[in-house]
């Protein structure tokens, strides 16, 4: 018996929504088309829009970068109703009319601190408007009140990774719009795809397929030319689509983009997205651990690269916490120093302002850190130009050590300093801080909860197995780039970015796109723990005969 019951395809429409009811009979498999339509708190407000238009069967959203789980907090300390994402709920509300016309079924784990108070938002939006729109949320991230019996300290904010079987629950519960707190981002298309094609728990390579589509969807427009180091090679990147994961019911997918929209879906996009934010070929996960060394990628048509091959593992005994804390209160003060003399006027206010803080009989703050960057250049046009800027920051648990007394030195010797002397702002106030860490607790440990539009809730069971996270021979070995017996030469120097890309500091726009080159940049484009694990694939590969054409198939083993 399946562990979420299968979906099928399901007519346009509003009867998508009832897909929930299972199978009929003789139907067929499909793929299920997953947009993101958020990256972060902030991103392109339309991007919801589009993806409804797109025709994508779930859009999903990731909202909770560390610092913002911290914001959220603070918001409800301040105000219980508050601590979630509210330009989701903007996004939603906007959009109420075209998904219940479509029938597109929501994820979202813009629920932050308080999924509860946006499931009851987005409800009351719906009613309303007389709208039929099941809502569901998912919690037990929530760690906070129990910090403490966890070994997690005090913090102000603490959360588990949740895995995705909660929010593929609350989809077969008949949900239209599942928002959540803390997960991970990958389970965000992990639990509609395995709610939809009714994976078991063991399915580990399909959770893990679904892993690496939803690792690189999760970032919005990075997966479709957006923060990548080719940038230059793409023709038009001036409003980014956002991408589309078609994932298959064996965990296979195919990275794409809404027709007619900016940017590009390239094997060398999508592969410097599955690069990002890893440490190793072992990527955990609450449901089941990514071998990053087992992943193809194959260019499958214009703006549609093919995930395959994945295989995955018992995820490992613990979760993931984002442990966020106050680290104390910050003031930050920013001295222009034009002309000439720069080093010795950046000398004569640092020690001024160290004069000053004597006479005045205030501590030094726990940490001062002076920063000069020399941004002015010799025969400048303009004022601007021939000025460096020197920072200050200075950071205590006390805001009275770095607050308004501790800023105002500066002030007090302004006119007797160096010539030409101003700051970026007055001074002010110290601000507060947050400072984040990692932590983590077994699987069982958290109460992952589903509640259903019907007000009923459901426990979400951890994972029947683990497996402890151990190196693999891609962590450990770094074979030789070039053949063997081949000279070694000092490289000439170049700028960080083209080099660090695996460019050579080659102009792009200079270069055809040989198959060297392209697979050099395969070759490259990778994480320190994963060295040499990145191969131009001049070889088949899992998804079929690898497509050699200007190497654009590449094979992460």
């Amino acid at each position: 018996m399946s562990a979420v019951q299968p979906q099928t395809a399901a007519a346009p429409g509003r009867a998508r929504a009832s897909a929930a009811q299972g199978p009929g009979a003789g139907a067929q498999p499909r793929t299920l088309r997953i947009g993101c339509a958020s990256g972060f708190y902030g991103d392109r407000l339309a991007a919801f829009g589009e993806l409804v238009d797109a025709g994508v069967d779930v859009v999903v959203g990731d909202y909770l970068a560390e610092l913002t789980m911290l914001i959220l907090a603070r918001q409800k300390a301040k105000d219980p109703a508050a601590g979630f994402a509210k330009s989701f709920l903007a996004q939603v509300t906007g959009a109420m009319s075209r998904l219940a016309e479509t029938g597109t079924r929501v994820v979202a784990n813009a629920g932050g601190m308080n999924p509860a108070a946006l499931a009851a938002a987005i409800a009351e939006a719906a009613a309303q408007a007389g709208i039929d729109l099941p809502v569901a949320f998912v919690d037990g991230d929530d760690l906070t009140t129990r910090a403490g019996e966890l070994s997690l300290g005090e913090p102000l904010a603490a959360n588990a990774y949740l895995g995705g079987f909660g929010i593929a629950r609350a989809l077969a519960e008949g949900a239209q719009v599942v928002v959540t707190g803390r997960v991970t981002d990958a389970s965000l298309v992990t639990g509609p795809a395995a709610w939809f094609h009714g994976w078991e728990r063991t399915d580990y390579d399909a959770l893990a397929g679904a892993m690496a589509a939803g690792h690189v969807i999760e970032c919005g427009m990075q997966a479709t030319g957006g923060n990548f180091s080719f940038f230059t090679e793409i023709a038009d990147l001036i409003r980014p689509g956002f991408p589309i994961a078609e994932v298959a019911a064996d965990g296979s997918s195919i990275i794409a983009k809404p027709a007619h929209t900016s940017g590009a879906v390239t094997v060398e996009t999508v592969l410097s997205q599955l690069l990002y934010e890893v440490a190793g070929a072992r990527y955990p996960g609450p449901d089941a651990t990514l071998r990053l060394d087992s992943i193809r990628l194959e260019a499958a048509g214009p703006d549609r690269v093919r995930i395959c091959g994945v295989r995955g593992e018992a995820p490992p005994p613990d979760l993931k916490v984002s442990v966020n804390e106050l680290g104390g209160f910050r003031q930050e003060l920013t001295f222009f120093l034009t002309g000439l003399d720069i080093e010795a006027k950046a000398a004569l206010v640092r020690a001024q302002f160290a004069a000053g803080l004597a006479a005045a009989g205030l501590p030094e703050p726990a940490e001062l850190e002076w920063e000069l960057s020399r941004t002015d250049r010799s025969d400048a046009a303009t004022q601007e130009q021939a000025t460096a800027r020197l920072r200050l920051i200075a950071r205590d648990r006390d805001p009275q050590a770095v607050g308004r007394a501790f800023a105002n030195t500066c002030v007090e010797f302004a006119l007797g300093s160096i010539p030409g002397f101003f700051m970026a702002a007055p001074p002010g106030e110290a601000s507060v801080y947050g400072r984040f860490r990692a932590g983590s607790v077994p699987q069982d440990a958290p109460a992952h909860t589903v509640h259903a539009p019907d007000g009923s809730t459901a426990p979400i069971a951890p994972p029947p197995e683990f497996r402890p996270l151990a190196a693999t021979p891609a962590d450990t070995s770094h074979p030789a780039v070039e053949a063997p017996g081949s000279p070694v030469t000092a490289p000439a120097p170049v700028p960080a970015g083209p080099q660090a890309a695996g460019d050579a500091g080659t102009d792009p726009r200079d270069a055809p796109p040989t198959p060297r080159r392209a697979a050099r940049r395969c070759r490259s484009a990778r994480s320190s723990a994963l060295a040499a694990a990145t191969r131009a694939a001049a070889r088949t590969s899992a998804c079929g005969p690898a497509r050699r054409t200007h190497g654009r198939c590449c094979a992460m083993s």
